[in-house]
């Protein structure tokens, strides 16, 4: 899922929110004052896209989707499809963001944001929900000479995740290999399974500790993925033997940090996925 258009953010690095609408359009709901689209700032900033939704996204479908969401993820975020696409970088090679809606969406994400890879995390169901033209939205990646990829999660399903979690990453990290543009990674809201991945790859292949790598991206994104997830495809990755103790007997804490080995192995497995 995607991090939400109204909720504030707190950009680093030359990161922040940013939303898929022209500059020539005011904005909705900016702030604080002299806000406007794509702004990078290093104050906390809110901004709403007006560019028009794609698909149906009546009122009632975003409350019984942010109703269910709140409950099954036990986070306050909501996700507004009626904003339009939104997104944060995260990194020089790395866009976290909710899902496009049309394809002039993949042009914005080419023209703005040099993105060369898309990501998506959605179920066709996730898509159907929403009434996107999927297929107009990958045939403008084709043209644009976009790769776009799949790799599929249950929404709002820690369990789904945590076995996904490997496969979307080998994904993304083969993608920035590449070193042709960004990467824009994004389930529907961009608030769970799109942020668990990113995570994950900062984590793994970052060298950063689980905590550190949680914490760079919601401070630039404000979401709430499934830190459990993360933890328990680490253990998954870390740990081959087939007799190991469940996951879920373990200390709380348990995997939010690796040792070097552990790591080194967590990034053959992955790559190897990909090759796979």
């Amino acid at each position: 899922m995607a991090a939400t258009a109204n909720t504030s953010c707190l950009p680093a690095s030359g990161a922040g929110i940013r939303t898929s609408a022209r500059p020539a359009m005011p904005a909705v709901g900016c702030a604080p004052g002299g806000g406007g689209f794509r702004r990078r700032s290093v104050r906390p900033l809110l901004c709403r896209s007006s560019s028009a939704a794609a698909g149906t996204g009546g009122s009632g479908m975003m409350e019984d989707y942010n109703t269910a969401m709140k409950r099954m993820m036990r986070n306050p975020y909501e996700y507004h499809h009626d904003l339009g696409m939104n997104y944060a970088v995260i990194s020089d090679s790395l866009i976290v963001g909710s899902q496009p809606q049309k394809p002039e969406d993949i042009d914005h994400l080419k023209d703005e944001e040099n993105v060369a890879y898309i990501l998506c995390l959605q179920q066709d169901k996730d898509i159907d929900y929403w009434g996107i033209d999927f297929q107009a939205v990958v045939t403008r990646c084709k043209e644009l000479g976009i790769q776009h990829m799949r790799r599929p999660a249950v929404d709002f399903d820690p369990d789904s995740l945590r076995k996904q979690l490997p496969k979307a990453v080998s994904a993304l990290e083969w993608a920035i290999s590449q070193g042709k543009g960004r990467v824009y990674i994004h389930c529907t809201a961009g608030l769970g399974r799109a942020p668990a991945v990113a995570i994950s790859y900062m984590f793994w292949f970052e060298n950063m500790d689980l905590n550190t790598a949680y914490n760079k991206l919601t401070s630039i994104r404000p979401c709430g993925p499934s830190k459990k997830a993360i933890r328990a495809a680490t253990y998954d990755l870390a740990k081959s033997d087939p007799n190991k103790e469940a996951f879920e007997s373990l200390p709380e804490h348990a995997f939010e940090g690796v040792s070097v080995s552990e790591r080194k192995l967590i990034q053959d497995c992955v790559r190897a996925l990909y090759k796979a």
